[in-house]
């Protein structure tokens, strides 16, 4: 390579801005086709309520590892064609899709739940750089929009996952019930469709943008330290250094998320038997409510591409920290108010809420955290922060199914509501304990100026 990156990055047009995150729509269109899908899977393949966290758990298992090693890996990474992160966009997206297709052919718990594990895996190596390459390549000036068109593709992308089974039933004809241990077959079509958008979606990012070579500085730094033992060397001593923004957000997600989880857990199960009143998929009730859930489900995330364009003014007025704070209190509603609902049509009402919330998750943590990350490891970073996400999973995967026996006798509503008072506590600490920093604090850049000393 005969030149490098002075490190000036230039402003971005919304047309560069859009290709590099059009890539998101895709992954978005995987990741919400089994929240609004596997749980219903492993119903229909002989699960009980109370086992299908535990089903879950080999990916968040597999994220914990393998988001910080991707991101690892892609600082280090640099070819003259394919970049630092587009190598990790394309491998993700192949493998991806070929889960994605073989998902619905699942005969048993075991293949299923493997299929999901693999599925989440090579997720993973296609998203978790996606965060690193906004800072990568645009000013400081233009990431917080950066961030925001990633949020309005997974708006688009969600909605239209979501909708597909609903989609492929009322518009196509294609059947919504089954036999025991039989995937539908709109359930089927949608994850082929699913496969297809996903890969052509990366591949579009991958074959027109760009990225800068390493700079000057990046070139000359070596420590020795390769392969996995230096990878993990790198990560452990990132996570001892954690910036102390980065731990006060990180304890928001740690609330935060395992709300999610347990709405992408029993909603659609929930919506197809409290609301619907079904018992199986050879139910037509049950098939009619788990469609009507996903396509609910759909219209939180159209609320989330429509409020992605307001979020920015709402920040700029009340900061970071109160916005994040009441966009939570807003889900926490929404998740609340579900078991509430006697009206099906109502629950568009607290798909809303969720909406609101899902839009601020997807950026304002991520700006909460500008500044205060290292320039050359941010993939690193941004893979550690994920272990707040995973972790959350992890915990209510292992611990879950004994509340549902014990304590919430197996209600899925119930467990949806449980999910609501988490988003009420991660809302106080986010108002409580992040700092409104545009700036980093003084100890954080002491401890910025010597990471960004260490090589990658």
């Amino acid at each position: 390579m005969s030149t490098s990156f002075t490190g000036i990055k230039p402003r971005l047009s919304i047309a560069q801005i859009i290709n590099m995150s059009v890539g998101f729509f895709g992954i978005q269109f995987g990741w919400d086709l089994q929240r609004a899908n596997m749980g219903r899977i492993y119903e229909n393949l002989g699960a009980n309520p109370e086992e299908v966290p535990l089903l879950f758990l080999a990916a968040p298992l597999t994220g914990l590892i393998v988001q910080p090693i991707i991101g690892y890996l892609s600082d280090r990474t640099w070819h003259p064609r394919w970049g630092r992160r587009r190598p990790y966009f394309m491998i993700g997206a192949i493998l991806s899709s070929i889960a994605l297709i073989f998902m619905p052919h699942s005969s048993a718990l075991w293949m299923a739940a493997g299929l999901l594990w693999i599925l989440d895996t090579c997720g993973n190596i296609a998203m978790e750089p996606f965060r690193a390459f906004v800072t990568d390549k645009l000013p400081d000036s233009q990431v917080n929009r950066g961030f925001i068109m990633q949020s309005l593709m997974v708006g688009i992308g969600g909605s239209i996952a979501s909708a597909l089974p609903w989609i492929m039933k009322n518009v196509f004809d294609i059947s919504n019930t089954s036999e025991r241990g039989v995937i539908p077959e709109n359930v089927k079509w949608s994850f082929y469709i699913g496969a297809f958008f996903f890969l052509s979606a990366v591949m579009y990012t991958v074959f027109t943008t760009t990225e800068y070579p390493p700079s000057a500085s990046e070139e000359k730094e070596k420590d020795g330290r390769k392969g996995i033992a230096g990878g993990v060397s790198e990560i452990m001593s990132a996570l001892a250094n954690m910036p102390g923004q980065m731990k006060r957000v990180a304890l928001v997600q740690f609330f935060t998320w395992p709300g999610l989880f347990l709405m992408w857990f029993y909603y659609t199960t929930a919506v197809a038997v409290n609301i619907f009143h079904g018992v199986d998929d050879k139910d037509p009730a049950y098939a009619a409510g788990a469609d009507f859930a996903g396509l609910t489900l759909a219209f939180y995330n159209v609320v989330t591409f429509a409020f992605a364009f307001v979020l920015p003014f709402i920040a700029d007025k009340l900061g970071r920290k109160l916005t994040h704070s009441l966009c939570l209190l807003v889900g926490a509603l929404g998740l609340i108010s579900v078991s509430w609902v006697e009206n099906r049509y109502m629950l568009y009402v607290s798909m809303a809420g969720v909406g609101i919330a899902w839009t601020s998750i997807l950026s304002m943590p991520y700006a909460m955290l500008s500044g205060s990350l290292p320039r050359n490891k941010v993939g690193i970073y941004m893979g550690i922060f994920n272990f707040f996400i995973v972790l959350p999973e992890i915990l209510a995967s292992l611990g879950f199914k004994s509340v549902m026996v014990h304590v919430l006798n197996n209600d899925r509503m119930l467990a949806i509501q449980v999910g609501g008072m988490l988003f009420v506590v991660a809302a106080i600490l986010c108002y409580t304990v992040v700092k409104e920093n545009k700036k980093p604090d003084e100890e954080d850049l002491a401890r910025l100026e010597l990471e960004e000393q260490r090589p990658i």
